[in-house]
């Protein structure tokens, strides 16, 4: 398969995920092979320090449409999605969680919205997760657009769907990945919100809690409001004889 004929490219940040990769790689082909999309599967491991990346091995095997990409250290989940954004091929770029709790079977409602979006978020309208993380999030959020003047109802949600032409320009920083539809909208691009399905947690343990992200995500949320309220907002009206260059 060449380059130019990949539909799909599906980024996969991994974590320690063995228990629920062997489970979701399976329903990922049950879902994609029957709409006909030529794709590709990118498992970007972030220092996995169980079996996930012999297991991303083991799937490489039976299908050359897996691909491993390994970072040399633990990373940070926007550090995976970056990688996984600079490897893809195809012309959609999907990004989703390998917890399980992202249903592989909205993969096809995010795409339908690309003909006329540039980028599609999901937003879990009813998330199983503890009461606690339910409450902080409404609350990070309620925060959050009001310091970046957004509508973003779910940025924790990292189920999303892309023309790859968004991300070819995007350039990330630590924790960025929850400000990617923010990011996106600075730079014109046109981003839709959808209800998605989020399902219970089935192996491990979270990844991130309350404590360990509360305080560098504020952080970060001043620096994406620094970055819009200084944001290069100009038109040409007249370029006369722009483009000619005399030798």
């Amino acid at each position: 398969m060449s380059l130019a004929e990949l539909d799909l490219s599906l980024v996969i940040p991994v974590y320690n995920e063995e228990e629920n990769l062997s489970l979701l790689w399976p329903e990922i082909r049950e879902v994609l092979d029957p709409t006909g999309l030529r794709y590709e599967i990118v498992f970007v491991d972030d220092g996995s320090r169980d079996r996930s990346p012999e297991l991303i091995r083991g799937f490489r095997e039976q299908d050359v449409r897996v691909r491993l990409v390994r970072l040399k250290s633990n990373s940070g989940e926007t550090a995976a999605t970056d990688a996984g954004f600079k490897g893809a091929r195809g012309r959609w770029v999907v990004t989703m969680d390998a917890d399980l709790q992202n249903d592989p079977h909205d993969i096809p409602l995010l795409l339908s919205h690309l003909e006329r979006w540039d980028a599609v978020t999901g937003w879990r309208t009813r998330r199983e997760d503890p009461w606690i993380r339910r409450i902080s999030s409404r609350i990070a959020n309620a925060v959050r657009n009001v310091i970046s003047g957004d509508s973003v109802q779910d940025s924790g949600c990292t189920f999303r769907a892309f023309r790859r032409q968004c991300l070819s320009g995007l350039t990330l920083y630590r924790g960025f990945h929850r400000f990617l539809p923010t990011l996106l909208r600075m730079q014109g691009y046109r981003v839709l919100e959808v209800p998605v399905s989020h399902r219970p947690r089935r192996f491990g343990q979270s990844k991130y809690g309350i404590a360990n992200r509360a305080f560098s995500a504020f952080r970060d949320l001043l620096v994406v409001r620094w970055m819009a309220d200084r944001q290069l907002r100009y038109q040409v009206v007249e370029d006369l004889g722009g483009g000619f260059r005399e030798e």
